[in-house]
């Protein structure tokens, strides 16, 4: 339990195994036909990504209302994610090494630690942005959506950046595939020139001089008169 805040919520790793996951099965739907008989449909179930979210915002809720003092969703700010998040690290299973740990920086440490387990930062970043959508899609405004404030942001890099140095693994931000984009324009450019250059050559070949298009008229003959 969060002594800042003496909030109780559990854990949200594995709020969806139990018992309350039973909303989120597959569910049917049955119609009567007009010979009295009765069809079965069976909607699709949610897909994983709409399952943790569900999850995802249902803790936050549930987290909302066990805050000391109680705090609405209207209220909500960036620093109360924050918090938040912090609150999260008590479920995390990702090693931490302090600064004044041996294996500090060290990628793969020969034996145990005392260094706390924390939640890593790419669950928190999916996390932030699963809890981001759900905020707006439950009616919330995305100018004042508290997920996506810069505050939470910058604690986000914080986060990324000092998980790395502990950790010794450095993250790396995607690049976009500029190269593919740009040789796909190529090749569908001399793809194109290609072309032209195919239908310059027929009209050329043919008409200029170039001996198996059109040649000059067949010489006719009179024939003569007796």
């Amino acid at each position: 339990m969060d002594s800042t805040s003496g909030v109780g919520v559990s854990d949200p790793n594995t709020s969806g195994n139990g018992g309350g996951g039973g909303g989120e099965g597959q569910s049917t739907t049955t119609t009567a036909t007009e010979g009295g008989a009765s069809t079965t449909a069976s909607a699709a179930p949610p897909s994983r990504y709409e399952s943790q979210k569900r999850r995802d915002w249902k803790t936050f809720l549930q987290y909302l209302r066990n805050h000391k003092p109680p705090l609405t969703l209207a209220r909500c700010s960036g620093a109360h994610v924050i918090e938040f998040l912090r609150y999260l690290d008590q479920f995390g299973k990702t090693k931490v090494h302090v600064t004044g740990c041996p294996y500090f920086g060290h990628p793969n440490p020969p034996a145990p630690c005392a260094c706390p387990l924390k939640q890593a930062w790419g669950s928190l970043d999916a996390q932030i942005g699963r809890l981001r959508a759900a905020y707006e899609e439950n009616g919330g405004k995305p100018e004042s959506n508290p997920f996506g404030a810069k505050a939470v942001r910058i604690y986000l890099r914080e986060v990324r950046e000092s998980q790395a140095k502990a950790r010794g693994i450095p993250y790396e931000k995607k690049k976009r595939k500029r190269s593919s984009t740009s040789s796909s324009a190529a090749t569908a450019g001399s793809a194109s020139g290609g072309v032209v250059a195919a239908e310059g050559g027929g009209d050329g070949g043919g008409i200029g001089g170039g001996g198996a298009g059109i040649g000059p008229p067949p010489t006719t003959t009179n024939p003569t008169t007796v």
